[in-house]
């Protein structure tokens, strides 16, 4: 029988296929790349606990002797601290959610990566109990509250945490969750449980569509839908072998369709009671200290450039906060002598606290860590910079956060020593996670005597258009330089052509954080004027690919701001729907978006022109 044409294949069927195949594929590879653990000897039960270990479990778990042992002696082996297990009759979708979210051939390497495991046991050093502030009292978690543990564990283990089969190790639990108890376990794991549900919910009414519409292409995707629990799992050489893996491929769409369902109904309900009681009362802290009105934030406009001191100044933009939706409407003016673009009236200190609040941590907090956790390339890229110039052995991050540079720049620097320096309580947390040697809480210029003439380089990556004197901190840098050390900085660049072509809705506006953005020609001059010499400027590889992406999601958010903001009015059901249905009608948007940052990246990388710029100077001996 000749075969259809290839112009009557039906491609959404099409592609719904490859993706399906493609994804048991991976699921299948994925999981014979996980280490099995041994099964010991019944004589090893009687061998006493290996000091310094501790193994963690979920209720219903009872690991035997032999498993912890094993599982202490494969940690030993491969220099592991934390290491998930998952029991051999881990349910079928538990290991698939899994699988999409864990690559175990570089899940360990990975230092930026989230920890993720299956929610049952997990082994753990004792010293990294300890550096977390984990004393495991009391009664044993449910798996939400140890998914949620290997999640943070794994910031204490950046390098050394990892997963294994433990064939001894049984659930001895209900095969799935379900509603509330799934909505736990999903925002453990840093996702949105709403999302996720109406996406799977969105897959299931298009592969059954495909399936009653496309004929045999739809139908085959729909029936590999139905057996990748199978194919994935219970192929050649699997080491899992979950409960009732029969009866869960064969009722597939159902179970999945009734679980999407109920967590959709159990998301649309909230938090917990304590997260509700927390938001009640952070709500009405912010309602009180916005009945004074927000005049205070903000200082007298300044009549000239606080980079060449020109009077000769023009609006550039004017954009109220659509970042976080608090209020308040800010306007940077550009000097038309100097090119200096800076926020004018800028923010008082108050301003800056009552902005910065539950961005970079409280409520915003998970969020901001997750972006930063994702710029592990870009972050590799500011690290490689140096490397045809030095070979430091002390490093200062400025404007370290948490300290996720410091982390990822380690597997390029490996015998370096960094510390960071920051004005919030991140970098004591940097410290304790073991991403900084050192960490330094406070203002820069404050530390300048104090460290004057200890580092190799400072590193100041998207932090001076955060600050109120960048002057007054590149003369902090240039004094805790050793002579012939190094200064890398990168910045948003505001002769972007993005920024005229998508005006207040560019992103590295940034408002209403961002207080200076200084062209590459300023820099420049500021940096010769402290002895410093350029040795390399970098446009293109310091694009950040999110102009179209973060237009899309600051329109969205002007529009329709998240009803749930303590800062804002009370929610009313007409808000939430609103907010809904600009978040549904983005959608296409966002995809769109996707495809043009995608594109405005390979261009960025080839002419050397993007959103943002490099900078690496040394400083000249005297």
């Amino acid at each position: 029988m000749t075969p259809p044409p290839l112009s009557r294949v039906r491609w959404t069927s099409a592609v719904l296929l490859a993706a399906l195949a493609a994804g048991t594929l991976r699921a299948g590879r994925r999981l014979r790349a996980i280490p099995v653990l041994p099964e010991t000897p019944p004589a090893a039960a009687e061998v006493p606990r290996p000091a310094g270990w501790r193994l963690l479990t979920a209720r219903g778990v009872e690991p035997d002797a032999a498993t912890f042992l094993a599982a202490c002696a494969h940690a030993e082996a491969e220099g592991l601290r934390v290491l998930d297990l998952l029991p051999a009759d881990l349910p079928a979708e538990r290991a698939l959610g899994l699988l999409r979210l864990v690559d175990p051939a570089r899940y360990r390497w990975d230092r930026l990566g989230e920890g993720h495991g299956a929610g049952f046991a997990v082994l753990v050093a004792e010293e990294v109990l300890a550096r977390a502030g984990v004393e495991p009292v009391g009664p044993r978690p449910v798996p939400a509250e140890l998914l949620a543990l290997t999640r943070r564990l794994k910031e204490y283990a950046a390098d050394a945490t990892g997963l294994a089969v433990a064939p001894g190790l049984s659930c001895g639990g209900p095969a799935e969750p379900g509603g509330p108890a799934r909505v736990a376990e999903l925002r453990a794991q840093g996702l949105p449980p709403g999302a996720l549900a109406a996406a799977q919910l969105g897959g299931l009414a298009l592969l059954a569509g495909a399936a009653l519409r496309q004929g045999r292409w739809g139908a085959a995707a729909a029936g590999l839908y139905w057996l990748q629990p199978y194919l994935a799992l219970r192929g050649p050489g699997s080491p899992l072998r979950p409960a009732g893996l029969a009866r869960a491929t064969a009722a597939r769409p159902l179970r999945s369709l009734g679980a999407a369902l109920r967590t959709a109904a159990a998301a649309g309900r909230g938090g917990t009671g304590e997260d509700r009681a927390r938001d009640t009362a952070r709500a009405a802290a912010y309602q009180a200290e916005l009945a004074s009105g927000t005049g205070r934030f903000l200082e007298p406009r300044r009549a000239d450039c606080p980079w060449c001191g020109s009077g000769r100044l023009a609006v550039r933009v004017r954009v109220p906060d659509l970042l976080q939706g608090k209020p308040g409407l800010f306007t940077l003016e550009q000097c038309e002598e100097c090119g200096h673009v800076f926020q004018n009236p800028r923010l008082t200190l108050e301003g800056l606290e009552f902005y910065y609040r539950d961005f970079y941590d409280g409520r915003g907090g998970e969020g901001a860590g997750t972006v930063f956790g994702r710029l592990g390339a870009a972050y590799r890229g500011r690290a490689e910079m140096l490397l045809p110039h030095a070979d430091p052995g002390s490093w200062l991050d400025v404007g370290t956060g948490h300290g996720h540079f410091c982390n990822a720049a380690r597997a390029v620097w490996p015998r370096t020593r960094f510390d960071g320096l920051d004005m919030g309580d991140g970098v004591r947390e940097a410290e304790r996670r073991g991403w900084v040697e050192t960490g330094y809480q406070g203002q820069f210029p404050e530390f300048a005597s104090k460290l004057a003439g200890q580092y190799e380089v400072v590193s100041m990556y998207h932090y001076l258009e955060h600050t109120r004197d960048p002057l007054a901190e590149l003369d902090a840098a240039a004094a805790v330089l050793a002579p012939g050390g190094f200064l890398t900085i990168e910045l948003p660049d505001p002769e972007s052509r993005m920024a005229r072509l998508l005006g207040p809705v560019w992103l590295p506006w940034f408002q209403p954080q961002h207080q200076h953005l200084m062209p590459a020609a300023n820099l420049r001059e500021a940096l010769a004027d402290r002895g410093f010499t350029v040795l390399a400027e970098e446009h293109g590889p310091a694009h950040q690919g999110n102009d179209f992406f973060g237009a899309v999601a600051l329109a969205a958010t002007g529009l329709a701001p998240d009803p749930d903001r303590p800062w804002g009015p009370p929610a009313t059901a007409r808000a939430r729907v609103l907010a809904h249905a600009v978040r549904l009608a983005a959608l296409p948007a966002f995809a769109g978006a996707a495809v043009l940052d995608a594109l405005r990246t390979a261009a960025a990388h080839r002419t050397d022109g993007g959103n943002a710029y490099r900078m690496l100077a040394r400083k000249d001996t005297p």
